[in-house]
C-alpha cells in the first residue's frame, strides 16, 4: 500500500501564495503519476496539474501561470506552489499518486486532502 500525507493549506488574502506538499511512504517500486486535484463545495474534483515521472507537467486552464507542480522523486514527494490566489480557488486540495508497490501491483492513492481557503 501507499499511503499519503499532505501539508500546507490554510487561509490565504486574494493574491497570496501557499505551498502545499504531500509525502508518499509504503511499500513503493516506483511512482509514476503526481498529480492534484481539488473539490469546491457543490462540485465535482477536478484536476489542477499532474506531473508524470518522465515527462513535463501538465496544468488546468484556470491555474496555468500562477500553479507550480514539481516532486522530488528521492524523496517521493509532490509540491504545488500557488501564487496569484484567487477566492475562485478556495477547495479542498488531494493529493493523487499512481505507482507500482514493490509485488508488482499498481495502486492508485489519495490523500486525506487539505483545506484552501482565499479571502476576497
Amino acid at each position: 500500500q501507499v499511503h499519503l500525507v499532505e501539508s500546507g493549506g490554510g487561509s490565504v488574502q486574494s493574491g497570496g501564495s501557499l505551498r502545499l506538499s504531500c509525502a508518499a511512504s509504503g511499500s513503493i517500486r516506483v511512482i509514476n503519476t503526481m498529480s492534484w486535484y481539488r473539490q469546491a463545495p457543490g462540485n465535482e474534483r477536478e484536476l489542477v496539474a499532474t506531473i508524470p515521472r518522465s515527462s513535463s507537467p501538465n496544468y488546468a486552464d484556470s491555474v496555468k501561470g500562477r500553479f507550480t507542480i514539481s516532486r522530488d522523486s528521492a524523496e517521493n514527494t509532490v509540491f504545488l506552489q500557488m501564487n496569484s490566489l484567487k477566492p475562485e480557488d478556495t477547495a479542498v486540495y488531494y493529493c493523487n499518486v499512481q505507482a507500482l508497490t514493490m509485488s508488482f501491483l499498481p495502486v492508485n492513492s489519495w490523500g486525506q486532502g487539505t483545506q484552501v481557503t482565499v479571502l476576497p
